[in-house]
């Protein structure tokens, strides 16, 4: 996810280039070796982001081994896919720029909330079913805003969208401290287990070596800080016997994707949720394209700035739609491959081709995305409870960047209310409307989201004294 800040402060900015020392640029093609390395750096900056939302909600829906695996197949798939898609820019599609597609973080909630009450009504495909329905539905949203940017951004200001983000990261905080503790399962099968002191150390240790990497001087540390602490918690996890690697036993080596595998179904409750989100990612999305344009050295505004803008929100969405389609979730550009630009400088957008190739070929291997399943939920929580913080975080620097006066208090503090108590006391709606509202407004991003840009629509401005 970006650092939205970026997408308010960049985007106004003057088209100079940005002032860093690029080695191959973005119409340069590295040779094969060096493209090689730079794109390894890059997998590695995004593999844990990419496979970790659908590790998440696959946990949170209780899905088998065999069912999980192939949807962290298929994200790896898809992101590559999505990947080349980006960079390649097909006519509209496309932004042409290096950026590297993964799953969002900003869908877990309302997807998490929308398959789990399916599922307590059908059982776990159907709730896929519905949540893959939503997702290519939804995708249609973005599509639509790419052509209409100026419009959107009027109406999702930095103040709609820092109360957003800031509700996205909170409301999964308690999907990491779940994770951190044993995970759903063993909360509501074996509590006995639950919060036990082997799981928190374990979850420690790993947020542990992420926050001490992560203030090493050194960059290279510093991006792989995730990567190293998951890796180290996985091997301490499986030294303890918390991993069963005899669940990998008679997986396929390959596997073919199978469209719609789970079927497609609709939710209207499902759909307002997430297609909200699309809003949001969707001006997201504006500033991680910004940002590597900038490094890139190339224009930031302009007609051609504004075509790779459109084209990249153009290919967020039909990435998504392909997302949905092989049975996995929404798609978006990730900002911290910005970071692997401007060490590495190399910013050719041929390098996203090895990426996409590498994100393809390690999707085809479910043994591999296997491994990930197994991974003991307490390891995964220890990265992901910083990785939520983290969210909320960027969303609080969003709103420390505009001037904060009694009506962006009033949007902020009512909008924050209203998403964090629904989300804390969801019985407060049981008497309000039928189950399907009910489903729309029990995920506090929707509700809190709809707040704030109802508010940032009918409360007047303060006027100037030039308008007195």
């Amino acid at each position: 996810m970006s650092t939205i800040e970026e997408k308010q402060s960049i985007a106004e900015a003057e088209a100079t280039p940005f002032d860093s020392e690029l080695i191959f640029g973005l119409e340069d093609r590295p040779p094969v070796l060096i493209a090689f390395f730079a794109a390894i750096q890059h997998m590695l900056a995004s593999i844990v982001g990419i496979v970790t939302p659908p590790i998440i909600i696959s946990n949170a829906l209780g899905l088998d081994v065999s069912d999980a695996s192939y949807i962290i197949s298929m994200t790896l798939l898809v992101s590559g896919i999505a990947t080349f898609i980006q960079a390649k820019r097909m006519g509209p599609v496309g932004s042409g720029l290096l950026a590297i597609q993964g799953t969002s973080f900003a869908f877990l909630g309302p997807i998490i909330g929308a398959a789990i009450a399916v599922k307590n009504q059908a059982d776990a495909h159907t709730a896929l079913a519905v949540v893959f329905g939503c997702v290519m539905a939804g995708s249609f949203i973005e599509m639509f805003i790419s052509r209409f940017l100026h419009m959107a951004q009027k109406i999702i200001t930095p103040v709609v969208t820092g109360v957003v983000v800031i509700l996205i990261g909170l409301t999964l905080i308690k999907v990491g401290l779940v994770s951190m503790a044993g995970g759903f399962y063993v909360m509501t099968n074996v509590p006995d287990a639950f919060a036990s002191f082997q799981n928190l150390g374990i979850a420690f240790l790993v947020l542990g070596i992420i926050v001490v990497l992560n203030m090493s001087k050194n960059q290279y540390l510093r991006m792989s800080s995730i990567v190293v602490g998951l890796t180290v918690g996985y091997i301490v996890a499986a030294a303890l016997g918390m991993v069963n690697f005899s669940r990998l036993e008679g997986m396929d080596l390959f596997t073919v994707p199978q469209p719609l595998k789970y079927g497609i179904d609709f939710s209207w409750g499902a759909f307002f949720a997430i297609g909200l989100v699309y809003v949001i990612t969707a001006i997201e999305s504006i500033g991680d394209l910004t940002a590597t344009s900038m490094i890139s050295k190339q224009p930031v505004t302009g007609d051609l700035y504004i075509g790779r803008i459109k084209g990249g929100i153009l290919a967020d969405g039909l990435n998504s739609f392909l997302a949905g389609l092989f049975n996995t979730f929404p798609n978006t550009t990730f900002s911290q491959n910005n970071g692997v630009i401007q060490l590495t400088g190399v910013a050719s957008r041929y390098v996203a081709y090895f990426i996409a190739g590498i994100l393809v070929l390690m999707g085809l291997s479910p043994v591999l995305a296997g491994i990930f399943r197994i991974m003991p939920e307490p390891v995964l929580g220890g990265a992901t409870i910083l990785m939520f913080g983290t969210v909320a975080t960027a969303g609080i620097k969003i709103l420390a960047t505009q001037e904060m006066d009694n009506r962006s208090t009033l949007i902020v503090a009512v909008s924050l209310g209203l998403g964090l108590g629904v989300t804390m006391v969801p019985e407060v709606l049981k008497n309000v409307a039928p189950a399907e509202i009910r489903n729309v407004f029990a995920s506090g991003i929707t509700t809190g989201g709809l707040a704030a840009i109802i508010l940032n629509l009918v409360l007047p401005y303060k006027k100037t004294k030039s308008q007195t």
